[in-house]
């Protein structure tokens, strides 16, 4: 009897612990839930302050570089601002809401959710997440570590995807960062080309630098309508480094501040894409079983219901390994790899998983990495190499491998007469076949 009342005690007191505990934690939810409530702090004034229009702002002695704020309903009334941040050295900072009419200044505690994806760099891509005034829709909202001060000091930034939209587009590629003096003229033509067969309408670019003859391309597609510049001026703001971990070399943000753009451009396209691509210029997914990405996408989204994000193995076509064929004499002064004459791939290593890139849709992404995404709505599906492959030429990765290792794969020459036919057209219409 006595053992079996110690085990009722104990019992007794193992639900009271976890009935406090959770009540505990309920309560601490709630308070973090109040304390993140607007707060008006100001009533009958007009909105000010200096509009932004950068596309990198950064905050006055605070180590936080403000890109891009977004309405997100998804969960509830919030503006989600893409930014970077100093990871341990960034500890508050508040949303500040003019509503106009009425003219009531809100200020918000925001929540700083730094991406997990930061490679070691002291610098990071970071939500910096603001519950909105429930009575009012803001336009723009003005990013401070106090909740006083002088908002006519501060920089103002538009809230982008206010309005939801129709689709405009099927498919948006994001290439996120040109930088380099990037001269790959032949190839990034080329990409372009087969991105518009197999049915892109707009490529989204984060430039940070590029050649002059790259220039003049990316002006021809920008009055083509298929590509759209966003300036990526990380360097003027931070070290950046162009490997993707970091090396104890003084370096701030790794790879250009790459996993920062690509999240803004999922944001940016939330509302006018159906489908946003995120690879390089010198990947392009090539369907097996399709003729276009539209058709493999209806039957990978009928084959898996509820799924946001679908994952393309990459496999490198090495550069130094080349066909005779399609050797054309009037591309040989475009400066650039012809991928029309690299169809060896690389065979898959034991013990070493091929990276992925990805076609989300993006109104189910949260975060996203660079192969993978960090949080997300519904499932994410690793699309099987017999359906559709990234076609990824650039330098050897297995340098040593003979040519006989090598797999020969023409997938891409099933588009060789429209994509011969298309480069042509713009390498005649920028001038590029005439420069040496």
């Amino acid at each position: 009897m006595l053992c079996a009342g110690k085990k009722s005690y104990f019992a007794a007191a193992a639900v009271c612990i976890i009935t406090v505990t959770s009540m505990l934690a309920v309560s601490y939810l709630r308070l973090q839930r109040l304390s993140h409530q607007p707060k008006v702090i100001q009533e009958g004034r007009r909105c000010r302050g200096k509009i932004a229009n950068s596309t990198i702002t950064a905050l006055k002695g605070n180590k936080t570089f403000i890109v891009s704020p977004y309405f997100d309903d998804r969960e509830s009334k919030v503006t989600r601002v893409i930014g970077i941040v100093h990871h341990e050295d960034v500890k508050q900072l508040h949303c500040w809401f003019c509503c106009q009419p009425n003219g009531k200044m809100y200020v918000s505690k925001a929540k700083i959710d730094v991406h997990s994806d930061r490679f070691g760099f002291p610098y990071g891509a970071a939500d910096i997440v603001c519950l909105e005034p429930e009575n009012c829709d803001p336009t723009h909202v003005s990013i401070h570590q106090s909740p006083h001060g002088n908002i006519d000091q501060l920089p103002r930034f538009e809230i982008k995807n206010r309005k939801a939209e129709t689709f405009s587009v099927d498919f948006t590629v994001c290439i996120s960062a040109m930088f380099g003096n990037y001269n790959n003229v032949l190839q990034f033509i080329q990409s372009m080309e087969m991105y518009k067969i197999l049915g892109v309408q707009k490529v989204v670019i984060y430039k940070n630098n590029c050649s002059h003859l790259m220039e003049k391309v990316l002006k021809f597609y920008i009055e083509e309508g298929t590509v759209e510049i966003i300036p990526w001026p990380i360097n003027s703001h931070l070290r950046v480094s162009s490997k993707w971990r970091f090396m104890q070399d003084g370096t701030h943000i790794g790879y250009y501040g790459q996993i920062t753009a690509l999240n803004d451009c999922i944001y940016r396209n939330m509302e006018r894409s159906k489908y946003v691509v995120l690879n390089d210029a010198d990947e392009i997914i090539l369907p097996l079983k399709h003729p276009d990405w539209k058709t493999m996408m209806r039957s990978l989204q009928e084959q898996n219901p509820g799924t946001g994000v679908f994952l393309f193995e990459n496999h490198i076509f090495p550069e130094t390994v080349s066909s005779h064929m399609f050797n054309i004499s009037s591309w040989n002064t475009v400066p650039g790899v012809n991928i029309l004459q690299h169809v060896y791939r690389e065979p898959d290593r034991k013990h070493v998983i091929n990276p992925r890139k990805m076609i989300v849709d993006p109104r189910k992404v949260i975060q996203t990495s660079v192969h993978s995404v960090l949080r997300a709505y519904g499932n994410s599906v690793n699309v099987p190499m017999d359906v559709a492959l990234i076609y990824h030429c650039r330098k050897a990765l297995q340098r040593d491998l003979p040519r006989e290792s090598l797999i020969r794969d023409t997938t891409l020459w099933r588009y060789n007469s429209s994509l011969i036919m298309n480069v042509n057209k713009v390498l005649s219409q920028t001038m590029l076949q005439a420069q040496k």
